[in-house]
This record gives structure tokens, sequence and C-alpha cells, in this order.
């Protein structure tokens, strides 16, 4: 059965022509301009990507700091000791620990947005996998999350960092900023993210890899971005 949508989004989708794909600035003001949120919306990409993700060289999967941010403020956690758990704390840090931090995550804790640990902190923090895995908190080396940079870590996570991953289908969605940001911020961000995928097909992809790109806000419909215009 068809979802019912409300009244806002019928009007919002009639200003969609979903005949046609836009260039990559008008898609960006149009989601700007039918937003209909009574809060600053996400906008959010989702690349349909041509991959088997059966496949281990084909399941994407990286981060990147976006050039303008998010416009959300990221709580981000530590496992660390020693200098590394000082160097987290001097980079701004929102909690920094060890056993005590794992402990509070097994007590039900998780109100903050990124974990990132030193390797030596690993074993601690793989006994959260049940916890972190499921929610995508989980430290990965491949997202920069596990690492004896942390200073550097803890700066990308607050600068606007995004991680990317693909899903089972071969999509990834990635939000890339919120309805209040300038259009050609959002635009700067989105080419980000586009270079980004574009970058990271696989070798053993064959034919074409960017099937599909739409962007959305957090209520409003979806609208199709023609690819020559990135």
């Amino acid at each position: 059965m068809a979802k019912k949508r409300g009244k806002k989004y019928q009007d919002a989708l009639k200003k969609v022509d979903s005949s046609k794909a836009y260039a990559v600035k008008d898609a960006v003001q149009l989601v700007k301009d039918i937003d209909f949120a009574n809060f600053d919306s996400t906008i959010e990409v989702a690349f349909k990507l041509n991959l088997d993700t059966k496949q281990a060289d084909q399941q994407l999967r990286g981060a990147v700091v976006l050039p303008n941010g998010t416009g959300k403020d990221q709580t981000v956690i530590v496992f660390a000791k020693g200098d590394k758990a000082k160097d987290a704390e001097e980079a701004g840090a929102d909690f920094v620990g060890d056993t005590d931090l794992a402990e509070k995550i097994q007590d039900g804790w998780l109100d903050f947005d990124v974990a990132i640990a030193t390797p030596d902190m690993m074993p601690t923090v793989g006994r959260l996998g049940r916890i972190l895995g499921p929610k995508g908190l989980m430290p990965n080396p491949k997202t920069g999350t596990v690492t004896m940079d942390v200073a550097q870590a803890v700066s990308d996570a607050k600068a606007g960092q995004v991680t990317y991953r693909t899903d089972r289908d071969g999509n990834v969605a990635v939000p890339f900023g919120k309805a209040s940001f300038d259009t050609d911020k959002l635009v700067e961000n989105l080419k980000t993210l586009a270079d980004i995928v574009v970058k990271a097909r696989p070798a053993s992809v064959k034919g074409t890899y960017i099937q599909h790109v739409s962007i959305a806000s957090t209520f409003g419909p979806s609208v199709e971005i023609d690819l020559d215009t990135f």
C-alpha cells in the first residue's frame, strides 16, 4: 500500500518536474525552495551505483570533510590512554576515556555522534560491536576513526566530516548540509562528495558506474540531478 503524503508534501511535489534531471545548482535551489519543515532541514544526496556489494572490492566505505561543514554540532568521544587521551581532550573531544567509557556505553549511554579510538584500544572497543555497529558508530580505519592521530580525527569530526558506505543495493546516501545554507555552499559540498564517489570507483566495475543521483530535504520530495552538470 502506497504511503499517503500530506498536503504540504503534495504541494512541494507539484513544483518538481519528475520528467527531467536538473543541473546541480538548480536542483539544490529547488530543494531549498520546496522545503516545508518548521526546522532547519538536513539535505541528503543519494547515489545509485552500479555495484555488486557481494564482491568485497565493491563495498565502498570512507569519510570526507565537507568544505562548508554539515551544519550539525558533532559530539565526539575518544577511546585513548595517556598522552593520546590528552591530545584528544586538547583537540576538543567531548568525552575521553578507556574502560570507563566502554562501561558507560554498555550501560546504555549513546549520546554521541562520532567514536574515535587508538588501535591499542580496539580490543576494548571491539566488545561494544553489537551496540555501536548497528548504529554506525563503530570506529573503523577506513573512516579514519581508528588512528594514532586522534587530534586530527577529532578536528575532522568537528569540522564537518561525513562518512559514506554502500548499502546492500549499492546505494550511497550522505547528508551534505542544511536548508539554511547558501546554495553555493551546498553545491560545493555536494560536488566534493560526488568527486569522492567517482574516485572510489572499483576497477572491477563495468559499464555505467553512477546510474542516478537525487537530493532531498528531510521531509521534501527528491529532485534528480543531471550527471553531466557535475
